[in-house]
């Protein structure tokens, strides 16, 4: 499911404009990245946790030359933990 699909989806249950339901998914992607960007969580009870991680410099292998090594630098990266309620839901 796209973008998109979510959006229509949502709207269609909820009874709310599509236009509406943009702005909201809009507003909780900006305020989601900004809360991991300043390295905070952002819990939806029952559903999952949104957190930043950060993946350590470790030493790689150049895919165009197998030979050489190539440092891979420190980089932040985004972690998604389900939670209880999704767990189950899957089962």
């Amino acid at each position: 499911m796209n973008k998109a699909k979510l959006i229509e989806t949502i709207a269609t249950k909820t009874g709310i404009h599509k236009k509406d339901v943009e702005k909201v998914l809009d507003q909780f992607e900006q305020s989601t990245m900004e809360s991991l960007k300043s390295n905070e969580e952002v819990t939806l009870t029952g559903f999952g946790t949104f957190s930043a991680r950060v993946r350590a410099a470790r030493m790689g292998v150049n895919p165009r030359n197998p030979d050489e090594r190539i440092q891979i630098p420190t980089v932040t990266v985004p972690k998604f933990k389900a939670g209880k309620n999704l767990k189950e839901y899957l089962k």
